[in-house]
């Protein structure tokens, strides 16, 4: 199959080989978010993102969330150095 024979319009960038890009695509890309812990979840993700291809974070976005204590922004704001170094050294995520 290729990109043009799937039956959803779907842009060239996700190709058709990578399930993960193509399930963010599908279901994810452009698609507005009104959940405000969702939404600090994208912003957290992006700013981790910098410099690096957006597969490389979706690919280790459990591992974010679990780091981030699901993206808690109340339970971020708790976080104490010992929570910066155990993060600096957690291979799980971006550093």
């Amino acid at each position: 199959m290729t990109i043009t024979d799937h039956p959803l319009k779907r842009c060239v960038w996700p190709g058709i080989e990578n399930p993960e890009y193509t399930r963010y695509h599908d279901e994810e890309w452009g698609v507005p978010i009104t959940d405000s812990g969702r939404l600090f979840e994208k912003l957290v993700l992006e700013s981790f993102q910098a410099g690096l291809s957006w597969l490389t974070i979706l690919r280790k976005r459990e591992n974010f969330r679990k780091a981030f204590v699901r993206f808690d922004a109340a339970k971020i704001a708790t976080f104490t150095s010992k929570d910066v170094e155990r993060l600096m050294v957690d291979a799980g995520s971006v550093r």
